[in-house]
């Protein structure tokens, strides 16, 4: 499936929303420190972060760690500045989406070791400074999803039903 690589993230219930985005695609998700917040047990369940155990969740020291990680997949940075509209990719199994911190987004040094190609932008309204983080990295997934034909997903009938 695919990588999602939170660059230092800051707020914890975004990164709770994306954890169970993750689980609920399959993605593995990279948290790249210094984070904003504890991934202890306590705090992680009081922050909704506790999809942790349905996710796959890799925690790394810094960027050049995770990049060693992701070896051999491409590496897509999603930032406001960047050059290609996300869904002008063709994504592919492996691939790996770069999102920076909520309030700053990816520093330059960052978004230079990124192929200008590989650098996209979701588009919005004139006037906006960005999208919340949860909802840019959902938007980009469900798109590199959907691209791959929604491998592994399950079919309505086998998730788990509401009681009546």
């Amino acid at each position: 499936m695919f990588h999602v690589v939170l660059f230092q993230p800051e707020i914890p219930p975004n990164t709770g929303n994306i954890i169970r985005l993750c689980a609920n695609t399959g993605c593995t998700l990279h948290l790249v420190k210094p984070l904003g917040f504890t991934l202890e047990r306590r705090a992680v369940r009081r922050a909704g972060l506790d999809y942790d155990e349905l996710a796959d969740v890799r925690v790394h020291a810094d960027l050049d760690a995770c990049l060693a990680a992701l070896a051999g997949s491409r590496i897509h940075a999603v930032e406001t500045s960047g050059t290609r509209r996300y869904s002008d990719v063709s994504f592919a199994e492996g691939d790996a989406l770069v999102f920076g911190p909520e309030t700053r987004g990816l520093p330059v040094r960052v978004l230079e070791r990124v192929p200008p190609e590989r650098r996209l932008f979701i588009p919005m309204r004139a006037g906006n400074r960005s999208v919340n983080l949860a909802n840019a990295v959902s938007v980009v997934v469900y798109e590199a999803w959907r691209q791959n034909g929604f491998a592994g997903a399950a079919q309505p009938a086998a998730l788990n039903p509401s009681p009546p």
